[in-house]
């Protein structure tokens, strides 16, 4: 009996892809493109994935080498910091944490690029702290403490208390402010 196909799999990652993505890139379209050339470069490159390995971990570290080389790449385009441009492309969503989601994209986008992976990777995505060491090519310690950072920081600019929580309904929103990934209150 033989292995099965890892490209029979691929599609079942696309959501956690096009999410780690949005969250490097905060631009849908962007993130789109970055998630289908991924999948590309994983089709292309499958005789290189190793049979009985953590695939899902494999085409994060695509992505992730996929972006920083874009960066490397647009290093003179002119970016949209203050996300006037990015603003208009979503439509806010209409449930009763809809100031704080707001509130929250902006604190996250304020993070460095390291500390918003770190916690999009353990946080929102699930995985483990080795796992996303080794899709970023880090000591587990360096993920540990960007995830630290990035949650006090976090907490920081939302002026959140350690007895106080945000009122949203995406679970992996809260996972990525809390280290237990505890439901919204």
């Amino acid at each position: 009996m033989s292995a099965p196909d890892p490209r029979d799999e691929l599609v079942e990652h696309l959501p956690a892809l096009r999410a780690f993505a949005i969250s490097l890139t905060r631009n849908p379209a962007t993130a789109d493109d970055m998630v289908q050339d991924t999948i590309v470069k994983a089709w292309t490159n499958i005789d290189k994935f190793q049979a009985g390995t953590n695939l899902r971990a494999w085409l994060f570290t695509i992505l992730r080498n996929t972006f920083y080389s874009s960066r490397r790449k647009l290093n003179r385009e002119v970016s949209d910091g203050e996300g006037v441009f990015t603003e208009t492309l979503s439509v806010k969503p209409s449930h009763d944490g809809n100031l704080q989601m707001t509130d929250f994209k902006k604190a996250f986008a304020q993070l460095n690029d390291e500390q918003r992976e770190a916690l999009i990777l353990v946080g929102a995505s699930g995985f483990s702290y080795d796992e996303a060491a080794e899709t970023c090519g880090v000591a587990v310690g360096t993920i540990k403490s960007r995830v630290n950072r990035g949650r006090a920081r976090l907490s920081e600019l939302l002026n959140l208390q350690d007895d106080e929580s945000l009122e949203l309904t995406d679970n992996a929103t809260m996972a990525v402010i809390t280290a237990s990934g505890a439901s919204p209150v």
